[in-house]
């Protein structure tokens, strides 16, 4: 039996939880309406929009873990009842996420459209790709805003409110996207280039409706965060920075292996490039689950640590490892038996679907891993932890993960397959890691009292 105490824990856990799914799952759905609507727009179009947003999406990715290293900060400070002190933090990630805005915008201009050279892409393609990149660009500022205030939303509780924003969002950017995309309403026909307009319009309204809540929502009057004066305060730019550049170092050796690994797959061509693709699409769909435990797990993990509740702490962490794996094991089993569904929806050519089969074999054990790693790592970051997540993405991803997958190629000739099993290796050294390194923590905190 679940226990009453548990139920109320669990419950807990799910009202954070379940709202950053949904806002998640948005997110996805508005990039999946860039790249769907460009391809109609035309292949050119799609291709365009589609090497733009792997340029963009491990930078964002990346800055934004940054940026999100203030949520541990806030979690412990709501923990330990010092709720002044939390408007200067935010006050602190929005000059950073203004220098990260403005720092990008410099690059783009100098350096962008060298980089794009390097890929040998057509010239329309090569256009597409860049203007994509520079629509997007209008909206880098309120985006990077967004994500400080977001932290604040979330962390204090109120994930809802970031969930029926982005729902609020996910119709506008596909009404944008059809009016800018094809030219309708009177608005000019952009193709693929009016997928990153929309997307940056997109942001402009989040920023707007993210400032409105924090300005008139009764509970965030105390902070002043937008009344108090700024006063610039070194040691707390070096705490948010001493957090948020692991988490975010952590965030881009992930979201990057991928695509080093699709470098990889392509020699094998178009059919294998294809069923990687879709069996990458529907893992990144499942990790949605993961992904957002993991982020609920920061926040009630760091309120419980800041308070000195560390045995509430550790039932909440277990918690949310026994549901990870629960679902993971159900999902594990949905995959197993509907295989070949799965790759349907992705295509209709046989080839590609015994193909696409095969890799969501290995996809199913890539999901358990997942399903206990990212949760760990939620964990360790709601303890102020974050180094370990950073040294264990290093050591699965880019020393065993990578390597293993061209020995299992160029070695043992395994194919294309080698890779993916090679990433089922490398998170399984990564569960260990992390696993390790949560049991130590515990032992310190029993040992000293606290961290």
């Amino acid at each position: 039996m679940l226990g009453k105490k548990n139920a109320v824990r669990l419950r807990r856990l799910l009202d954070v939880m379940i709202p950053i799914l949904i806002t998640q799952t948005a997110i996805m759905a508005m990039n999946f309406c860039d790249s769907a609507m460009s391809g109609h727009a035309g292949a050119v179009h799609l291709a365009g929009t589609a090497i733009g947003g792997n340029l963009w999406m491990p930078v964002m990715a990346s800055l934004n873990g940054i940026l999100l290293g203030s949520m541990p900060i806030i979690a412990h400070l709501l923990g330990r009842g010092e709720r002044q002190n939390i408007g200067r933090v935010v006050r602190h990630t929005m000059l950073l996420a203004t220098a990260f805005s403005l720092l990008l915008l410099v690059t783009g201009v100098l350096f962008l459209d060298r980089l794009l050279g390097t890929f040998g892409l057509e010239p329309q393609v090569h256009y597409i790709a860049k203007m994509y990149i520079a629509a997007i660009g209008v909206g880098v500022l309120p985006f990077f805003l967004s994500t400080a205030l977001r932290a604040l939303i979330d962390t204090s509780g109120y994930t809802g409110i970031t969930m029926k924003i982005y729902l609020l969002a996910l119709p506008v950017n596909a009404f944008l996207n059809y009016c800018l995309i094809f030219g309708k309403f009177g608005a000019p026909a952009l193709g693929g280039i009016g997928a990153g307009l929309a997307t940056g319009i997109t942001y402009w309204l989040e920023f707007f409706i993210f400032v409105w809540v924090v300005h008139k929502l009764p509970a965030f009057a105390p902070l002043r965060i937008f009344t108090d004066k700024f006063k610039f305060d070194m040691a707390q730019l070096r705490e948010n920075l001493s957090l948020g550049v692991p988490m975010g170092m952590a965030i881009f050796m992930e979201a990057s292996i991928f695509g080093v690994i699709a470098i990889f797959i392509a020699k094998f061509g178009t059919v294998i490039i294809a069923a990687h693709q879709a069996a990458m699409s529907f893992t990144s769909l499942l990790y949605m689950v993961p992904l957002s435990f993991s982020m609920s797990l920061t926040i009630v993990v760091g309120v419980e640590a800041g308070a000195r509740r560390f045995g509430e702490a550790l039932r909440y962490s277990l918690l949310g490892i026994a549901c990870n794996i629960t679902v993971a094991v159900l999902l594990t089993i949905f995959v197993l038996f509907d295989r070949e569904f799965i790759a349907g929806l992705y295509t209709s050519e046989p080839v590609i679907i015994r193909q696409t089969i095969g890799f969501l074999f290995y996809a199913m054990f890539f999901q358990v891993m997942d399903a206990t790693a990212a949760p760990i790592q939620g964990i360790l970051r709601g303890y102020k932890d974050v180094k370990a997540t950073f040294w264990a993405g290093l050591a699965a991803y880019w020393l065993i993960c990578l390597p293993l997958g061209c020995y299992f190629d160029y070695c043992l000739n395994l194919g294309p397959s080698s890779y993916w099993l090679s990433l089922d290796f490398g998170l399984l050294c990564a569960v260990l890691f992390l696993g390790g390194r949560f049991v130590y923590l515990q032992r310190k905190i029993r040992r000293d009292g606290g961290l």
